[in-house]
């Protein structure tokens, strides 16, 4: 994307937008990087202007679509999981137990080592993720197979030195909405079917925000450490890059055997578990905000936006007559459990419009004097639909408003990620499609032939296809006959 010093020049460029409001318009969204940065702050989602490198505020407009997409989370977990919170500090005698598991993280952890002025007699690190954290507590929490399976969440923020270039919700050094579950299950198959059950919800979650996914098994080399394997969702970004926004690992018993979580079995014997973990951070609303976007602004789907409909009094003729049954509107929307503003601030309404259209709102109604004759309101969809509706019976209507628009962002996003997914039989092909989308490439599955394609191609394996069939190709490295394919892209 871009280098710190165009994330500041962005971020100062879009905070005088922030300020005064001004018309001014984005950047093109061919120049992804510079768009995306700009909005962040002109629709007042994530301010970067703190302090620290890889930390940021967000906005409370920001964080209430924050906390609407991540009430989807709960929903889709709180039938079958219990949500809680473990503490953010871990003794380095518990964290460095799983020596794989801390091989992946090594270099990203940060450490406490003191208490005011008094030295710590054990270090403590910031939770970079927190299988450490709380596989202690599991091993005292269960007993026997009555307290299987046991899945729990939770949403918190976590912390990893990132020696890269930092980029709001998408690279940080605190992520700030990581959601971690874990799970506890008597045998390696019930494990498995969690794993799939885990990408299902993400799946679900992700038609919800209508952003298109590719779900694909990691190779051996970019698994979870500790992991027996990982499953992936990611998204295409409008560059063409991938943005991984969800995993699951099948954990098996690697931090069981670490940690000595058994249980007792029906027959007496004392066995150890197996167990998942799945995450996802506030890269879903990355990609929310980038999958959707346009040079107006933001586009929301329906179900996270704050504002869904928004309405603007047109004030010709009897003013305050317009104003009564605007003020009307409001009421009994907000009765039908619509979140509903009137903007009766001084504002013309194009910069009412250009302010409401940033800020992504689904549905806009302009109510002037002729509407009011005629029994009707202008009905304004954040996708460009326009059409006058009667004011009777709106609220119905405006439902089925956005679940056409609903539909409409969708096949948008679809139709592009679609369009950048394409097949390649060869290394030169897959380097070329690369550059600007996903290749889809032969390979036998070897390790050497997918460090091979790595290397060749200038991109990331990001592993096999779920729940795909193809008919047998050469390998593009080896030749040899494979029915196999993997994603290729450049990633975050």
């Amino acid at each position: 994307m871009t280098d710190s010093k165009t994330t500041l020049k962005a971020a100062s460029k879009a905070s005088s937008k922030v300020q005064g409001s001004t018309q001014n318009k984005l950047p093109p969204k061919e120049n992804f990087s510079e768009w995306y940065h700009e909005l962040l702050m002109t629709a007042e989602i994530i301010d970067n202007r703190y302090p620290v490198k890889g930390m940021c505020v967000w906005f409370p407009f920001g964080f209430a679509i924050r906390k609407n997409v991540y009430g989807i989370i709960r929903e889709l977990l709180d039938p079958d999981h219990q949500e809680t919170q473990f503490p953010l500090m871990i003794p380095e005698n518990e964290f460095m137990k799983e020596a794989q598991h801390i091989k992946g993280f090594e270099d990203e952890v940060y450490w406490v080592t003191c208490g005011g002025t008094t030295p710590l007699d054990v270090k403590l690190a910031l939770r970079p993720t927190s299988e450490t954290a709380i596989y202690p507590m599991f091993k005292l929490w269960i007993r026997s197979h009555a307290d299987l399976p046991l899945r729990i969440y939770q949403i918190v923020n976590t912390f990893r030195y990132e020696t890269k270039h930092t980029r709001p919700l998408i690279r940080l050094r605190e992520i700030t909405s990581f959601k971690e579950a874990h799970t506890v299950h008597a045998t390696w198959e019930e494990a498995a079917a969690q794993v799939e059950v885990a990408i299902q919800r993400y799946s679900e979650f992700y038609r919800r925000l209508a952003i298109p996914f590719l779900v694909s098994r990691r190779p051996s080399w970019d698994k979870f450490p500790g992991a027996d394997y990982t499953t992936a969702i990611d998204v295409i970004m409008p560059d063409g890059r991938t943005l991984q926004v969800g995993t699951a690992h099948h954990l098996g018993s690697t931090f069981a055997r670490t940690y000595e979580i058994t249980y007792e079995a029906e027959n007496g014997e004392q066995k150890l578990v197996n167990q998942t973990c799945y995450g996802i951070s506030e890269r879903c609303i990355a990609a929310l905000i980038s999958v959707h976007g346009d040079e107006r602004g933001l586009v929301l789907p329906w179900v996270v936006a704050p504002t869904q409909v928004v309405i603007v009094p047109i004030l010709l003729g009897d003013k305050e007559k317009v104003l009564d049954v605007c003020r009307d509107l409001q009421q009994k929307l907000a009765a039908a459990q619509l979140r509903v503003q009137l903007d009766t601030s001084d504002e013309r309404p194009g910069a009412k419009f250009y302010r409401w259209e940033m800020k992504g709102v689904p549905i806009r109604l302009e109510v002037g004097p002729r509407d009011i004759e005629k029994g009707v309101v202008t009905v304004a969809r954040r996708d460009g639909v326009k059409v006058a509706l009667p004011i009777d019976g709106l609220e119905k209507a405006l439902i089925e408003e956005a679940e056409e628009l609903q539909a409409s962002i969708y096949n948008k996003a679809r139709l592009f990620a679609e369009s950048k997914v394409k097949e390649a039989s060869s290394i030169a092909e897959a380097k070329e499609i690369t550059k600007f989308g996903v290749a889809l490439v032969p390979w036998c599955g070897e390790v050497d032939c997918g460090h091979q394609l790595e290397d060749q191609v200038e991109a990331n394996l990001l592993g096999e296809p779920q729940y795909q069939c193809f008919t047998e190709a050469a390998c593009a490295v080896c030749g040899a006959k494979t029915a196999k394919r993997t994603y290729m892209a450049r990633q975050y």
